[in-house]
């Protein structure tokens, strides 16, 4: 079977103008072909960068000319067919071969786009879907803030390439106009403006949604370095009809208050997308910040108005200065922890040091914990007293750890044991097993857990006598039970309700 053609807009720049389809048939193609000039670079690749993912195979569409000329047989038009035939070859040998392809184009794909001679070439032959994008004359009128047409007025849309005269003469009969491809023919259109008679009344938009966008009156506009992607916009005549009101008094304006900064202590859960509290989606999604442990940022997925601050692993109370200074600039701030934040993690750094940032509020979201998700996927482990405990010593005494073991497993608890072991920790679990089976049965269920929730997922079930601390490592969380848990012939553990 053959694979699908996609042609998706991107809208007029700005990543967050890409539609919810758009972005997820970006993420799920298994070939993202762009366009570019010679130089390359493509504005469309940049736009959807943050929803392509690694592994895609991509193809640059390179023109061979833009506006230069060549010395091909059949002229520009030529090279163009010669070229367009070439990048459909390329393409439809993808799709013989099952592939999806998405072809991105900025704007609307068949709005001027460059993807249109992809279509008529390939769409006959595939399965082709186009999926429509925010054009950029949409954009320069949001920009603008002034309506394009209104009731029966009628919208004309130029390109810019046209004879000075044909210009002219459609300007002239036309209620609206957006006129595109600016660039080098600039002044011949803003000529066409003046002798149609509406230069006073058109504008200027430049880069509409991206950085550097520029909104001015057409005839303020100096023709020097006038890019390809500006439009010049004649908006709708109703617009001039509105009498404004009086202009009142000038107040003086008080100071602006400082802006409300946040920080947001965020468990992520243990693994995945899965695992993440509708509370905290709505955490990450709102924050302008995302401070924590490297790994643990790149669990969430990018988004282009954000800043990230990845740091090391050993560095909490630097990061929670850092989350804390930030948020007193007026950011809103998210400190991610894996897991629930409260536990062994962030939530106690933060708080420990928003003592010295008294005007910054902190919230802690919690998480789905490690130990939680363990139990739930070795049976119910859990179902009656229980205690967790951190077998590191990097923070306190090992004698602390000793002690507590021990208090534990006399009181017949279940034991969650986190940090059971490193690369620089290696005998302590060897040294709490054996403290354990001096109140404990060898015959004790464990459970361990490793990298639950992530693709190498693994949970095995065996006893205290039987615990190997070689088959550990820090991936790992351990579950040791008490007097009363049992184990199913089925290998499914769990702890009764009721104690004898």
């Amino acid at each position: 079977m053959s694979g699908r053609l996609y042609g998706v807009g991107l809208g007029p720049g700005d990543p967050e103008l890409v539609t919810v389809k758009t972005a997820r048939l970006i993420g799920e193609a298994d070939v993202v072909a762009y366009h570019a000039a010679r130089h390359g670079r493509s504005i469309a690749r940049s736009i959807a960068l943050p929803y392509m993912r690694e592994g895609q195979v991509e193809e640059l569409l390179q023109y061979p000319v833009t506006t230069e000329t060549t010395d091909h047989p059949g002229g520009y038009q030529g090279a163009l067919d010669d070229f367009y035939a070439g990048c459909a070859a390329r393409l439809a040998a993808h799709l013989d071969a099952g592939r999806t392809v998405v072809v991105l184009s900025e704007g609307d794909p068949l709005f001027y786009g460059s993807y249109m001679h992809m279509h008529k070439r390939l769409a006959h032959r595939y399965p082709t879907e186009v999926v429509p994008g925010v054009t950029s004359v949409s954009a320069a009128s949001a920009a603008l803030g002034r309506p394009l047409v209104e009731r029966d007025e009628v919208l004309t849309v130029l390109p810019g390439t046209l004879p000075g005269e044909a210009l002219a003469e459609r300007l002239r009969g036309t209620d609206s106009a957006a006129v595109m491809k600016l660039g080098r023919s600039f002044t011949k259109v803003r000529d066409a403006f003046a002798e149609a008679g509406r230069l006073d009344d058109a504008w200027y938009v430049e880069r509409a949604t991206m950085g550097g966008e520029r909104v001015a009156p057409l005839k303020d506009v100096d023709p020097e370095g006038v890019p390809y992607f500006s439009l010049a916009l004649l908006s709708s005549p109703a617009e001039r009809a509105f009498v404004p009101e009086p202009a009142p008094e000038p107040v003086p304006e008080p100071a602006p208050a400082a802006a409300a900064g946040e920080v947001v202590v965020v468990g992520l859960g243990p693994a995945g997308r899965p695992w993440l509290t509708p509370e905290a989606q709505d955490a990450l999604s709102t924050a302008t910040d995302l401070v924590g442990y490297g790994p643990y940022v790149d669990r969430v997925e990018p988004n282009p108005r954000q800043r990230r601050h990845r740091t090391d692993n050993r560095v909490e109370a630097e990061r929670a200065r850092h989350a804390l200074e930030l948020a007193g600039e007026g950011r809103r701030v998210a400190v991610v922890s894996s897991g629930d934040p409260g536990v062994f993690a962030m939530a106690s750094a933060v708080l420990e040091a928003a003592a010295d940032f008294p005007d910054v509020p902190v919230r802690v979201v919690p998480g789905l914990t490690a130990a939680q998700v363990v139990a739930a996927r070795a049976g119910a482990p859990l179902g009656h007293d229980h205690c967790v405990i951190s077998l590191s010593d990097i923070l306190k005494p090992w004698e602390v750890v000793a002690e507590r073991l021990s208090a534990a497993a006399r009181a017949d608890l279940v034991l969650a044991i986190y940090n059971p072991a490193s690369r620089s920790r290696t005998w302590q679990l060897s040294a709490a097993r054996d403290l354990l089976l001096e109140h404990r049965d060898p015959g004790t269920p464990v459970v361990i857990g490793r990298a639950v929730g992530g693709p190498d997922e693994s949970v095995t079930v065996t006893s205290l006598g039987e615990l190997d601390p070689a088959a550990v490592d820090m991936r790992c969380l351990l579950i040791v039970g008490s007097s009363t848990t049992r184990v199913t012939g089925a290998g499914v553990v769990y702890t009764p309700r009721r104690y004898p």
